[in-house]
């Protein structure tokens, strides 16, 4: 996955989380090196062994892990020559004891969590090494029996031992009087008698160091030099002997070197395996099936890092429409809804359980694209639309039909006309390679192709509109509004102002934003009742050839009308129920079935859909009066949506001026 997904998402955040929950340093190497998968069989394989491991802790099951502290030294070190310590031998034997205890903990688990139990099985019983280990070590130290040779000095360093100790209280007796203090100290490992320096000459022996005062001497007397000579021969011997000792071990170490590296990956595996288990407990992460198909559906699913605190997402794609298009206002949660589902999938994808309800259905994507925030830097000089621009054609390159793309507040940070159009033409190209998108957007002009293009749909993110407060609550099927009038109000904007805006709103910008809408293309052929009647039901497709012809010939056409506006006033547009109008920017004719509303917008039938569009973006090809001669016609009939009318058996017919149009059986 490409870093910049991972890192807008907030993947790492979800590494550190699952390490933190992790007890060995390997277990935390493994939480940190995590990354998302695309085989769908290994993903679905590691989701169930979580839900294995979840399962466990979820009812209360202690689970035994060994500790591998010391056990990094140990495996960087075996094998290369490295003569280990009583302290690592310790640590060695430790870690084998809990495997084998792991081991037996496991069989009987395997019946609740045979996945899980399956690793502990792989790992093996190595009780010769730990066996000597025990006998040689004990408590950090070389035991007495470790060898024979060793028990002979040890009882040899007794005795030397307990002679001098006599000696030493016969001198201690002899010159107590002179001593500085009556305690027995030692200088560079040998034993001396801290004396006044003024009775330094009443001691035979030699002077082996002197107080910071100058006022004590450390002697060692000469009764004692024989006896620490000895000592020290039988140190040395001691000393070659442990070396020998911890030599033979580590010998033995290294010839289960294979047997100690799979048990600690065993255990370092099971660490990670538990600490994701963990980390989805603290969530309530549940298991997903998993598809290859672009098919999600996800019920109250949230965001990790929200919790309970987030309002619960219901979302679905991938079977009638694969674009989904969501709108609403600003904070109402258009931005989080697309991260929930975008570091869901990388989670799901990573073997991760998810904060979703039973049942959930998720797809498996090679490459999952985002364009989230501004991207703005100072330091290489890139405006919002450059990075915007930059991270499309980065999507561009890589999209196909295993791609997730999320896209926030297309066609911002440049000219709204333009902007549309250059959404509308990268959702078209998106859509043709098969691309799953989810975009966010204001602009109901991508609103409107949404509704009236398959393969796409409209959602919106829901709002109270008597408190002005978002819901964040995701309802797909519906287009969303802005509410940047009323909340402007609610935040006291004057209500002139807010008139005011209204007014330009309707007139001039929507004038600039459609140039190259509102016109229909010059060459089209009259549109007869028999074609009208044949295209209400045609696919909707966008060919960019049609687009380009239109532009040009709207452009063109705008000329004109600039022109003649110039000389007088255009006529208002009217429209009325059952007109057969155009909608450049989306190539497609349909029937008038609202009449228009306060604000202009006009209810439009497209291929069985009702969309709102202003009138100033429609243009009359045929009247009613003329595409329905004479009073004898139903028009709800007329409008009725092509599935419904399959679903009457109509049994009579009536053909007026050439449409024919479907009339209910007579009783």
């Amino acid at each position: 996955m490409n870093e910049n997904t991972l890192n807008s998402l907030g993947y790492p955040q979800i590494q550190k989380n699952v390490a933190d929950c992790a007890l060995s340093y390997l277990g935390k190497r493994y939480a940190r090196e995590l990354k998302p998968m695309v085989d769908a069989h290994l993903i679905q394989i590691r989701l169930e062994e979580t839900a294995e491991a979840a399962a466990l802790i979820r009812f209360g099951a202690s689970i035994p892990l060994p500790s591998l502290d010391g056990m990094e030294t140990i495996m960087d070190l075996l094998g290369t020559g490295y003569l280990f310590s009583e302290r690592d031998f310790s640590h060695l034997a430790q870690f084998l004891r809990s495997c084998a205890q792991l081991m037996k903990y496991m069989e009987g688990k395997s019946g609740a969590a045979p996945t899980v139990s399956r690793y502990a099985a792989s790992m093996i019983l190595i009780e010769p090494l730990l066996s000597e280990i025990e006998r040689c070590i004990h408590s950090g130290r070389i035991q007495d029996q470790a060898s024979k040779e060793l028990i002979r000095i040890r009882k040899k360093m007794t005795v030397n031992g307990e002679r001098m100790k006599r000696k030493l209280d016969s001198l201690v007796s002899k010159h107590r009087s002179i001593m500085q203090e009556h305690v027995i100290s030692q200088r560079g490992g040998r034993t001396v008698l801290p004396i006044k320096k003024e009775f330094r000459k009443q001691v035979k022996g030699s002077v082996l160091d002197e107080s910071g005062s100058g006022q004590t001497v450390y002697i060692e007397p000469v009764e004692l030099v024989s006896l620490q000579m000895e000592l020290a021969a039988l140190q040395a011997e001691e000393s070659r002997e442990e070396m020998r000792i911890l030599g033979d071990l580590t010998s033995l170490a290294e010839s289960y070197n294979r047997e100690i590296a799979l048990n600690t990956e065993t255990v370092g595996v099971l660490d990670f395996l538990f600490a994701k288990a963990k980390y989805a407990a603290t969530m309530d992460g549940r298991t997903v099936r998993v598809n290859t198909q672009g098919h999600i559906s996800l019920q109250r699913a949230r965001h990790p890092f929200m919790g309970s605190s987030m309002v619960p997402l219901d979302f679905a794609i991938g079977r009638t429409y694969s674009s989904l298009i969501i709108t609403g206002p600003n904070t109402g949660g258009k931005t989080v809804a697309l991260k929930t589902l975008g570091l869901l999938t990388l989670m799901m994808q990573s073997g991760l359980l998810i904060p979703v309800e039973e049942g959930g259905e998720m797809a498996v994507y090679t490459e999952v694209a985002v364009d989230i925030g501004d991207g703005q830097s100072l330091e290489q000089a890139l405006s919002t639309f450059s990075a915007h621009i930059r991270n499309m054609i980065g999507i561009l390159e890589q999209a196909n039909t295993s791609t997730l793309v999320l896209i926030d507040e297309m066609a911002s940070g440049t000219d709204p006309g333009e902007g549309v159009g250059l959404s509308i033409a990268m959702l078209e190209e998106l859509h043709s390679r098969g691309a799953t998108v989810v975009a966010t957007t204001h602009f109901g002009e991508i609103k409107h192709f949404a509704a009236a293009t398959p393969g796409f749909e409209n959602a919106r993110m829901e709002f109270d509109t008597v408190s002005l407060q978002p819901l964040y609550r995701l309802r797909i099927g519906e287009a969303g509004e802005s509410y940047a009038y009323s909340i402007a109000l609610k935040l006291g904007m004057p209500q002139r102002i807010i008139e005011r805006s209204k007014s330009l709103s309707d007139q001039s910008i929507s004038r600039d934003r459609t140039l190259v809408f509102t016109s229909p293309p010059l060459e089209t052929p009259p549109l007869t009742p028999e074609r009208s009647a044949k295209e209400a039901d045609a696919p909707v497709e966008l060919s960019r050839k049609n687009q380009s012809k239109h532009s040009k010939n709207s452009i063109a056409l705008h000329k004109k009308t600039t022109t003649r506006e110039s000389d007088s006033p255009a006529p208002a547009k009217t429209f009325r129920k059952g007109d057969r109008v155009y909608a450049a920017y989306l190539n497609q004719s349909g029937i008038v079935c609202d009449v228009e509303d306060s604000r202009g917008n006009i209810g439009v039938m497209l291929r069985g859909r009702k969309v709102k569009i202003h009138k100033k973006r429609l243009t009359l090809h045929i009247s009613a009066n003329e595409l329905y001669p004479g009073d004898d016609y139903d028009l709800d009939i007329v409008l009725e949506t092509k599935e419904n009318r399959k679903k009457r058996k109509l049994m009579g017919r009536k053909h007026v001026e050439g449409l024919q149009i479907e009339l209910p059986p007579e009783e």
